[in-house]
């Protein structure tokens, strides 16, 4: 899980990295408490990710954006409120994420995240128990196993997380929903 995806990740000998994995490989001693690495702007974990925006009713292609739209204000998809942004990233995988997307609600005026979480069906209890925890306010979640993928159909409100203000850029808010789904990965693995 978690602790062979650090492995692996530290297997090459680095002189950077990103705040999450060293405090995790130090943690679990995976790498020298006395290793000097140097820690990374966390934005720059997205830096190489595919975004694309689309109408969230046609599902329309919109454009495909370079990192510098990370800089764009959360606010974005409030003043743009029929699109939506798709997200890949060569780092999804570390915290057992497939690609995700971001939308505000037509409804409630709430920051959405969707997501495909590549995790088991037995640590459904784990899941939930962290998401009653960690999430903040009038939780809005939606957890479904899908059977054929094989893996969780996981939407849940920026709102929810504390950290979350409208201020944060789109860079800052990936990074906020890296650092959760990172937590929540750690949890699963220290309750299998």
């Amino acid at each position: 899980m978690l602790q062979t995806k650090i492995k692996n990740y530290f297997s090459e000998e680095k002189t950077a990295s990103f705040k999450e994995e060293i405090e995790y490989a130090r943690k679990h001693q995976i790498i020298d408490e006395s290793s000097m690495i140097k820690e990374m702007d966390p934005v720059s974990r997205f830096s190489n990710a595919y975004i694309e925006r689309s109408d969230k009713e046609t599902e329309e292609f919109l454009g495909e954006e370079s990192e510098l739209f990370l800089n764009q204000q959360i606010l974005y998809l409030k003043k743009h409120l029929n699109e939506f942004i798709y997200i890949e990233s060569d780092c999804f995988p570390m915290i057992h994420a497939e690609s995700m997307s971001l939308e505000v609600d037509d409804i409630f005026r709430t920051y959405e995240v969707m997501l495909g979480l590549k995790l088991q069906k037995k640590y459904e209890k784990v899941i939930k128990a962290f998401l009653e925890k960690e999430l903040i306010g009038e939780i809005k979640v939606s957890l479904l196993f899908n059977q054929t993928d094989g893996l969780w159909d996981f939407n849940f409100a920026l709102n929810n997380l504390e950290e979350f203000n409208e201020d944060l850029t789109i860079g800052e808010v990936l990074v906020l929903i890296y650092r959760f789904l990172f937590k929540l990965a750690e949890t699963v693995e220290e309750n299998k």
